[in-house]
């Protein structure tokens, strides 16, 4: 009798195990249908939660005036870096260049957001970027307004001096990716491959579209 039931003991909580584990395993049934419904980028991270940006003033690369409503109705493409910037600034922009090459979405706008506005003047900005491609536009103004914005859009910029007077920049490596409302939903982190970069903006396309 004893034996019995032990034995009726035993099954009880086998079944209970087996009840738990069969939960779970919904769980992540759900969860990981719940991810599908998302686009997933190749290079980055599509954001749960679309983004606003806070209203901004500064001048872009023709010495117009660029604020948040220039965002709207275009899918937009930003990256901070510095015009004397030897080797990832280039390097990224060039990446960029050729994915706007690659990938047919209308509209679609390339801002490169100086983190020196000291030196890179619209002049110096429309110079910089002409080397890429021409649709590129540079975005400079005052120094606090660019840091602001940095900061609402979670990049760190550090100024370094050197000796001798000069000075460099440590910059967060990042090209973040806007809807056309001018909402944040997507940050591509290096290391920049083109093709992969191509194929998560074919992969948001119709998101972003459907955003317009």
């Amino acid at each position: 009798m004893w034996d019995n039931s032990r034995m009726t003991t035993r099954l009880f909580w086998i079944l209970v195990a087996l009840g738990a584990l069969c939960a779970a395993l919904a769980g992540l049934l759900v969860a990981a249908k719940l991810d599908s419904s998302r686009p997933v980028l190749a290079s980055g991270t599509w954001l749960p939660d679309p983004r606003p940006i806070a209203e901004f003033h500064l001048i872009d690369s023709r010495g117009r005036s660029f604020t948040r409503a220039a965002l709207l109705g275009h899918p937009t493409l930003v990256y901070f870096g510095f015009t004397h910037c030897p080797d990832e600034c280039p390097d990224t922009l060039a990446a960029l260049a050729r994915v706007k090459q690659q990938v047919s979405l209308p509209g679609l706008q390339v801002l490169f957001v100086t983190v020196d506005p000291q030196r890179d003047t619209p002049t110096v900005l429309a110079a910089f970027l002409e080397h890429f491609d021409p649709t590129f536009l540079g975005l400079t103004g005052d120094p606090a307004e660019i840091r602001r914005l940095a900061a609402n859009l979670g990049i760190a910029i550090d100024r370094i001096n050197l000796p001798g007077g000069g000075y460099d920049f440590d910059h967060t490596m990042a090209i973040l990716l806007f809807d056309p409302r001018a909402r944040e939903v997507g940050v591509f982190t290096p290391p920049f491959d083109v093709r992969h970069l191509a194929q998560s903006l074919r992969r948001v396309a119709p998101e972003l579209r459907a955003a317009a």
